[in-house]
């Protein structure tokens, strides 16, 4: 079954810059009806706002001052949105930082998991069929590291495993028939952003830095930030609910559902 943005009122978290940017002009692009924008960066989401709605028309982008991790200024957003245009279609969780720090860690996991698990439940409030609701899609951000295992970055990773984990369970079949809410998981690859600069990263370990991080992370193709955003809106387009997409080096988003579906009848036989 293929989905059609034309028309579609959508929320990006993390988007006024980046790969969440550039899923924005891209919604746009297909047709979208109106863009919220949350970020935690005023000066950028105001810029980003204006050259939207200087490119698409007035009142096609709105941009929200939103920290992810406070639930007031979240929510606000979302009512908002939902309140402003009639409804909410779409929601993409795409904040996320990348940084193992002592300092940071409790902060990297309240952006990856929690913030996200918080705005993927409020996005089913509104939409869910069940309860009043027109339906929808929510997309939350994985990465490949969530497919893997690596002792660079074990928190990181975590986050992005959890990610996935949540994102599947929660968009299984028996759900998404009572709630009309799709949920789809893309996992990107090593991605030209400002996330992988040694200035954004950080170990836990105290003998490595952020440079020994950034030099790891280029070993790998790094593809472009449309590349990311590309695969944000095919998987929106095709996706089931509960599956899993990968976007990385530059290709095409590939489904992986049914690799993901088969490691976790292995693990499960020990259930």
């Amino acid at each position: 079954m293929s989905h059609n943005l034309k028309g579609k009122v959508a929320l990006v978290t993390g988007a006024a810059n980046g790969v969440g940017a550039g899923v924005a002009r891209m919604l746009l692009d297909e047709g979208a009806k109106h863009v919220a924008i949350l970020d935690i960066d005023e000066t950028a989401g105001i810029a980003f706002q204006n050259e939207l709605n200087a490119k698409y028309g007035a009142g096609k982008a709105k941009f929200y001052r939103v920290d992810v991790t406070n639930d007031e200024q979240l929510f606000a957003a979302f009512y908002a949105t939902a309140g402003e245009q009639e409804g909410l279609d779409l929601v993409v969780n795409n904040a996320g930082i990348m940084n193992d720090a002592p300092h940071i860690y409790k902060k990297e996991i309240g952006i990856n998991v929690t913030a996200l698990v918080t705005s993927t439940l409020k996005a089913l409030e509104l939409m869910r069929k069940d309860d009043g609701g027109k339906g929808g899609t929510v997309i939350n951000i994985a990465s490949v590291a969530g497919l893997c295992q690596l002792s660079v970055m074990p928190i990181y990773w975590a986050t992005k495993a959890a990610v996935i984990q949540f994102s599947n369970c929660i968009g299984k079949e028996d759900y998404y028939e009572k709630t009309g809410v799709r949920v789809v998981v893309v996992c990107f690859g090593a991605t030209d952003t400002a996330l992988i600069t040694p200035q954004k990263l950080g170990s836990l370990d105290k003998h490595s830095d952020g440079e020994s991080i950034a030099s790891l992370v280029e070993k790998h193709d790094v593809q472009r930030m449309e590349s990311a955003a590309k695969g944000v809106i095919d998987a929106y387009k095709k996706g089931a609910s509960g599956s899993t997409w990968v976007a990385s080096r530059d290709l095409p988003a590939v489904d992986i559902t049914d690799n993901v579906d088969r490691a976790y009848q292995i693990l499960g036989e020990h259930n």
